[in-house]
């Protein structure tokens, strides 16, 4: 075993005294040492219930024979971050956390990890550590939120907090009705109740093989939820003595898999930023353009929300992502998972309870997948779309650019009213570099859909969008504004065509009004100076290339 090295032979008698200082019986020092990586944390709801789901795991890994150690990870809640400087430590925080992973692994010396987790940054994060590591490793998401109530209407987090700020400033709905709205959006502990980036990256874990069946859509609060944990802490132990190790999960087929339900289901746009950074940990080449061809030939077969009214616990209710992949299994590629099944016999033997929540493919809500890659003079290296989230007849939209250099100064000019139908509202100096660390830009997309201007304007940044965002929003724009992408040049008026359909993007502009652009207008220094955001700006990679760090 890997731990071997930690605790056998005569030279090994110190180490040994100290793992017994933790309480360590006789017994549990020729078992395989398991390390479960835990970002439990009273700051997010995804991850306060995460000490009863770390007792179960430990209960499975010891009646498989392993010993347990809980470590810690950080946890960064994107929707509390969101809007402020906060935010720009979300992404950042992902190689944080692939940092801590591989750290603990290796200097311990530990032979497998479960990994519990939950929310935006935080999945891939311990994703990509577990692979540096390429030991065997299994995730447990803790699982969505219960929608709220207002009488018999479902409430969520986007829909019902950030979108209804518009509304409020519009005078659609009372300061009573924000208030209730304030406090039952989020009625339990969970990952937010649609398919923005939480559980997003979960449903994708599970079609990867990465967790076991039915992980993802699991509510928090019940008790399957302990069960797949007290599975999870057994498998673990199994994987290590079959010599399982992640990157024989994590490969073309599994990745290409986890972009099939992406674009079934539609979605977060952030999943192309975290499955290109996977990815690249696993040695695998995938590209934006993998994206797009996989989305061309994938229909949406769910409508969940942002882009629709179904919640995670209907898409749980419905089968879960086993189901889904009942659905996909024609175009599913076969790959191990961390269960005793492949990929495809968990489709094969999967049941769809509701064909509305999950539609066959010949009866889809899109015939393209959620997601669509555009390129354009604006963006040639390509920038990313919500296109399930987006309304038919915004796929094609020409405006006039209004320029923002920040989330904050294009919020207060929306609040204030000055965003008019026929804008295309244009945030730049958010990207990795320029933020940096790429801000979501939840608070703007949700204003614009709240004061009801989501079908008469377009937003457009080289920042990113939570996967609640819906409406012609455009993120990921690259090159960005601080590496001297178009973005940086454009002005108040100048005319942008977004085409979905045609996957364009473009500004008109001639050669000669950009060269003169080019020597008028300077690229913004960088916004931070000092400590880890600015480390991180001068290593990180274009939003196009995943966004990771490069030395």
């Amino acid at each position: 075993m890997r731990s071997d090295k930690t605790k056998k032979g005569l030279e090994r008698m110190p180490n040994r005294a100290l793992l017994y200082g933790t309480g360590l019986h006789s017994a549990h020092i020729n078992r395989p040492f398991i390390g479960i990586a835990s970002s439990f944390t009273d700051l997010i709801p995804g991850h306060t219930e995460m000490r009863q789901l770390e007792r179960f795991i430990e209960r499975g890994v010891e009646s498989a024979g392993g010993t347990p150690f809980i470590f810690g990870v950080p946890g960064i809640c994107d929707g509390i971050a969101m809007g402020h400087a906060g935010m720009k430590y979300s992404l950042p925080s992902r190689e944080l956390i692939a940092d801590i992973i591989e750290s603990v692994a290796n200097a311990h010396s530990l032979d497998g990890l479960v990994l519990l987790t939950n929310c935006d940054k935080i999945n891939p994060g311990m994703v990509m550590g577990a692979i540096r590591v390429d030991i065997p490793a299994i995730v447990v998401t803790a699982g969505p939120m219960l929608s709220g109530r207002l009488g018999r209407k479902r409430l969520s987090l986007v829909r019902d907090t950030f979108e209804a700020v518009g509304r409020f400033k519009k005078g659609e709905i009372s300061e009573r009705e924000r208030a209730y709205l304030e406090k039952e959006a989020c009625p339990s502990c969970g990952a937010c109740q649609g398919l923005y980036t939480a559980n997003t990256t979960a449903c994708l874990f599970e079609s990867a093989g990465l967790s076991l069946p039915f992980c993802a859509s699991t509510l928090a609060v019940s008790s399957r939820k302990k069960r797949i944990a007290y599975e999870s802490g057994q498998r673990i132990v199994k994987l290590v003595r079959q010599k399982i190790n992640i990157r024989k999960l994590v490969n073309k087929n599994s990745l290409e898999n986890a972009i099939r339900v992406d674009m079934a289901l539609g979605g977060s746009t952030n999943t192309v930023l975290h499955l290109m950074a996977i990815a690249k940990e696993a040695g695998v080449d995938l590209s934006l353009k993998d994206f797009d061809r996989l989305s061309k030939t994938t229909p949406n077969i769910c409508n969940l929300r942002p882009a629709g009214e179904y919640f995670m616990e209907d898409l749980d209710y419905a089968g879960g992502i086993p189901a889904v992949l009942k659905r996909l299994l024609p175009k599913l590629k076969d790959n191990l998972t961390v269960g005793q099944k492949t990929i495809k016999e968990i489709a094969k033997e999967s049941l769809i309870y509701d064909e509305e929540v999950i539609r066959p493919l010949n009866k889809p809500y899109h015939h393209q997948g959620g997601i669509a890659i555009l390129y354009g003079n604006l963006a040639e290296e390509g920038c990313v779309v919500k296109q399930s989230a987006v309304d038919k007849d915004m796929l094609r939209f020409e405006g006039k650019a209004k320029v923002f250099n920040s989330e904050e100064t294009a919020m207060s000019a929306i609040l204030r009213g000055e965003i008019k139908k026929g804008s295309v509202v244009v945030i730049r100096y958010e990207g990795p570099k320029g933020g940096p660390g790429m801000r979501e830009m939840l608070s703007p997309t949700s204003a614009i859909v709240g004061m009801g201007l989501h079908k008469h304007a377009a937003l457009i940044t080289d920042g990113r969008f939570s996967g609640g965002t819906r409406g012609p929003c455009i993120g990921h724009i690259s090159p960005e504004a601080s590496s001297g992408g178009l973005i940086a040049y454009l002005k108040d008026g100048d005319n942008i065509l977004i085409d979905i359909s045609k996957r364009k993007i473009e500004v008109e502009i001639s050669q000669k009004e950009l060269e003169q652009r080019r020597k008028e207008i300077k690229i913004l220094p960088p916004k931070v100076k000092k400590g880890y955001l600015y480390r991180y700006s001068q290593v990180v990679s274009s939003a196009s290339q995943g966004a990771v760090l490069e030395f």
